[in-house]
């Protein structure tokens, strides 16, 4: 048997066993296929809360602990941006779970809301992240800058190999660049490894359901 032979049986079976089942059976197996996408969702919404909250107590931790105030406030304000994040993460796990489970209104409404929802948030997490960059660039600058003790730990590692100050902000600036590119590719990545694969396995649900609708 030849390759085209064989993918012309293959089509075959798919297209009997589609005809084989009633509409009735095509909107059962959706239905299962949503809910199992959306449990995905609600998977990844779960791990992203859980490093959330490593991540605030861990600078809630350096914060508290550090004997240098630039470090116990930079780390500090953003523990606080963590918990911030939290909330929202918490509040877009909550109201995925009212929406996949709102019998009230259509299948195919819940799953536009839920992948308008997750695409905005998706978009925002993007923004946001890309804008930290310089934002926390400049904060520890300044911080660094006004803080009163000397690091000697950061004296060890800088005075050895920058002999001028130039050469310091030099180095920062191709760092910081260097920087926003990785997080730019990074986090495109991210977002789609954890949620935008299964928004859009959602959108093709939701095309299916249509089509669903259409024929019947």
């Amino acid at each position: 048997m030849d390759l085209d032979e064989l993918k012309y049986q293959l089509n075959y079976r798919l297209a009997t066993d589609h005809a084989d089942r009633s509409a009735t059976d095509i909107a059962s197996l959706l239905s299962k296929k949503t809910n199992s996408l959306i449990g995905k969702l609600k998977k990844s919404l779960w791990i992203e809360i859980g490093f959330c909250v490593l991540i605030m107590l861990l600078f809630l931790l350096i914060g508290f602990s550090s004997p240098y105030q630039s470090l116990q406030i930079y780390f500090s304000v953003f523990a606080v941006v963590a918990l911030l994040f939290l909330i929202i993460l918490v509040y877009l796990l909550r109201r995925t779970s009212q929406i996949s489970s709102n019998i009230q209104m259509p299948v195919k409404t819940n799953l536009k809301t839920i992948v308008s929802i997750i695409e905005e948030f998706m978009k925002r997490y993007f923004q946001f992240t890309m804008a930290l960059i310089p934002i926390c660039f400049i904060f520890s600058f300044l911080l660094g800058y006004n803080e009163p003790r000397q690091i000697p730990e950061l004296d060890k590692i800088v005075l050895p190999i920058f002999s001028a100050r130039w050469q310091v902000l030099l180095f920062a600036f191709l760092y910081m660049g260097l920087l926003t590119v990785g997080v730019y590719y990074f986090t495109k990545w991210y977002l789609r490894k954890l949620y935008g694969n299964y928004i859009e396995q959602l959108k093709q649900c939701i095309r299916e359901l249509g089509d669903e609708e259409t024929a019947i």
